[in-house]
């Protein structure tokens, strides 16, 4: 909570996959936990990647999280609330447009709210709801990986099936990690189809 206007805020961490978004996520809870502040955690049922109720970053850190259902969970995140002053929400690219209320009326609340979350799809399109949290936020990280193919800044995620860039129609959400994505700069960056 701000101290002199006793509100909260909301705080984005986005970028493409293998940035760091979670593991910034995580870093900030730590240090939320280290200054006495209670935090609560939701991630979507969609991402089982790193265990059913854990949140989980590539380098293997985890945190225990409240599970949410997508489609008609995400009003209720809420109630499960019992006073934590930091409310995160990983994976925020799965959520529905819902969660820009949630997160909205969260900060309303007095609470600090971190979301993470890719901001682009593997098409290299706006993955909503995250362009309405950067534009709402109060504070935002956009974090850059490194290319897999040239080794310089990376702000798109590649899909590959079978190896290759996926094609131009596939569907927009596949859950997965190294076996299906990489880091890309824009100039390496590719669809079949285009």
């Amino acid at each position: 909570m701000h101290a002199i206007t006793r509100s909260g805020w909301v705080e984005v961490i986005a970028g493409c996959m293998f940035a760091g978004k979670t593991e910034e996520l995580l870093r900030r809870l730590r240090r939320a936990e280290i200054a006495g502040q209670a935090v609560a955690v939701f991630k979507p049922a969609t991402d089982d990647r790193y265990g059913e109720a854990t949140v989980g970053s590539h380098n293997g850190r985890q945190w225990d999280a409240h599970v949410v259902d997508p489609e008609d969970g995400v009003a209720g995140i809420p109630e499960y609330l019992n006073g934590e002053q930091v409310v995160a929400i990983d994976e925020a690219n799965f959520f529905p447009q819902e969660l820009i209320g949630v997160c909205e009326g969260l900060a309303s609340d007095g609470r600090r709210v971190i979301v993470s979350g890719t901001d682009q799809t593997f098409r290299g399109e706006p993955f909503e709801p995250l362009p309405q949290l950067l534009a709402l936020a109060e504070y935002v990280d956009k974090l850059q990986a490194i290319c897999s193919v040239c080794g310089e800044p990376a702000s798109r995620t590649q899909r590959l099936v079978g190896g290759e860039p996926a094609h131009v129609d596939d569907p927009t959400i596949l859950v997965g990690a190294e076996e299906s994505y990489e880091a890309r700069c824009r100039n390496c960056h590719t669809l079949r189809g285009e």
